[in-house]
């Protein structure tokens, strides 16, 4: 199983090695309807790992997503990107109008994203809108589809 893993994490390596970035690592924050804190880091040319907390309902949300970032419309500076990953989350009830009890509820779940960012030649910034759909696989069930955000990062 190891050596699939291992083979797998490789391809996608090479695969997604071409053209280089804008930027190396990424921090910043994430507003929307979970809003937080983001950080991007870029493990190749096209592909990188974010990590983003989030808050809703005074819980938190820990989503890992590994991306890969293309030119978009041959306009430097602007890429677009798509991934998948995972998240696992804590939030209580009685913060919830949908929900009749005041117990702590965990979710554990795969996310998707797709999304656009623009990184300003001349100033560290870089500034994202992306959809982050999420399906809970444990806890409470279901699909969330109302993940989309605007990110500003400081990139370095």
């Amino acid at each position: 199983m190891k050596k699939i893993i291992l083979t797998t994490l490789v391809l996608i390596a090479i695969i997604t090695y071409s053209n280089a970035q804008d930027y190396s690592t990424g921090i910043g924050i994430r507003g929307g309807l979970f809003n937080g804190i983001t950080i991007k880091h870029f493990i190749g040319s096209k592909s990188a790992f974010e990590g983003i907390l989030t808050s809703r309902w005074l819980g938190y949300n820990i989503t890992g997503l590994y991306e890969i970032h293309n030119q978009a419309f041959n306009t430097p500076g602007l890429n677009w990107y798509y991934g998948f990953g995972g998240h696992i989350g804590v939030w209580n009830g009685a913060n919830v109008s949908w929900v009749n009890d005041s117990l702590n509820h965990t979710v554990i779940g795969v996310d998707g994203v797709l999304g656009l960012e623009y990184n300003f030649s001349g100033v560290p910034i870089n500034l994202s809108a992306d959809w982050k759909p999420a399906l809970n696989l444990i806890g409470y069930s279901g699909f969330w589809g109302d993940s989309g955000a605007l990110s500003i990062r400081y990139i370095f």
